[in-house]
């Protein structure tokens, strides 16, 4: 069985505020007609079988998930009851799937990138996933990178350990890099053996089980407490009360001996802030994204405008802005600087009088 198991449990903070600490942004709508979560699934059509999309997220969420994939298995929805990180979500999704059929193989997506080209997306993951039983291996898919970006961490691969099964290459990982600096940005880029580390794994159940007991021995006990479970909601709430929060990439990968890397040849981004669903939109002949809102642009070029309202919305003289207007809130900020919209939140959250907007 090929399951995918898609992580819906971020808070989205660098999107307020349309990203709400109730209604994250894997839920909403950023590009078209669905939202970022429907838009993950969707492109997995034709791999894998609805019945065999499990989504792990907040429990509070839950019922969005239900509304947004209504097709998705109910035992297949998991909801976590505090954050924990990544790790123990995989060993979560390790568990439940190894007990429901000890050779499936996991396709780990988060919920909120943003992938073109799906039909080379599911070339590169079905190498993946031949990768990851015939080596029995854990396999990693990273993204050649397009520019020195500081934002992503790095994944160095070894060129001479170089394998082509399944008409593509894969390699052998050496390291994972964290968030370089500008220089080592660059420097990665021009070695030509780095890729952005996209977040996106295939492996077996039963081979990333046995990476935790290696490496995470506490965490597979737990795991297999939770094999010989129900599975239900209360096993799920045992399960993460016991768990470190720790991410998969610390935990495992980074520890791992027997793992590939997969070129991503697709268009990818993490879509990261207000930044990229500008970069990533359609624009008009001065570059500003507008969508269906009405707008009056006098001088004004490179802004993204997003509205719930209807209001107009005018913009004169102005250039590289994001204006998002929601029922509780206005954000207007540079685009050079959206990433630090979090600091706003962060201000919300230590006033008690300002909480009732994120």
């Amino acid at each position: 069985m090929n399951a995918a198991v898609i992580m819906a449990g971020g808070s989205g903070t660098r999107f307020w505020p349309k990203s709400t600490k109730s209604y994250p942004k894997q839920f909403q709508r950023l590009f078209g007609e669905k939202t970022m979560l429907q838009e993950t699934a969707d492109r997995l059509e034709g791999f894998v079988d609805p019945d065999n999309i499990m989504v792990v997220t907040n429990k509070n969420y839950l019922p969005i998930v239900r509304n947004q994939l209504p097709d998705a298995r109910d035992e297949f929805l998991i909801g976590e009851p505090v954050a924990k990180n990544t790790a123990p979500c995989v060993a979560a999704a390790a568990a439940l799937l190894y007990r429901e059929d000890p050779d499936s193989v996991m396709i780990v997506l988060p919920a909120d990138h943003r992938i073109g080209r799906p039909d080379k997306f599911q070339e590169v993951l079905d190498c993946a996933v031949r990768t990851a039983k015939g080596k029995e291996c854990l396999v990693t898919i990273g993204i050649e990178p397009a520019h020195p970006e500081t934002g992503y961490g790095y994944i160095k691969y070894d060129q001479s350990a170089e394998t082509v099964d399944y008409g593509m290459s894969s390699f052998r990982v050496d390291s994972f890099t964290e968030k370089p600096n500008l220089k080592k940005a660059k420097a990665f880029l021009e070695s030509g053996n780095y890729l952005w580390n996209s977040g996106m794994f295939v492996w077996k159940s039963e081979v990333i089980l046995k990476a935790f007991e290696r490496y995470m021995p506490e965490l597979y006990q737990l795991t297999q407490t939770l094999i010989r479970s129900n599975g239900s909601a209360e096993d799920i709430n045992r399960f993460y009360k016991a768990c470190p929060s720790v991410s998969i990439d610390y935990g495992i990968m980074e520890k791992a001996e027997e793992v590939e890397v997969l070129p991503g040849r697709f268009d990818w981004s993490d879509v990261g802030s207000w930044t990229a669903v500008h970069e990533l939109s359609e624009k008009d002949s001065d570059g500003n994204v507008t969508g269906d809102v009405p707008v009056s642009m006098k001088g004004s070029t490179g802004n993204l405008v997003q509205s719930e309202s209807g209001k107009l919305v005018a913009l004169v003289g102005v250039d590289n802005l994001a204006v998002v207007e929601t029922e509780n809130a206005i954000l207007v900020v540079n685009l050079e600087k959206a990433q630090d919209v979090k600091k706003v939140v962060e201000d919300l959250k230590s006033d008690p009088d300002k909480k009732k907007y994120l």
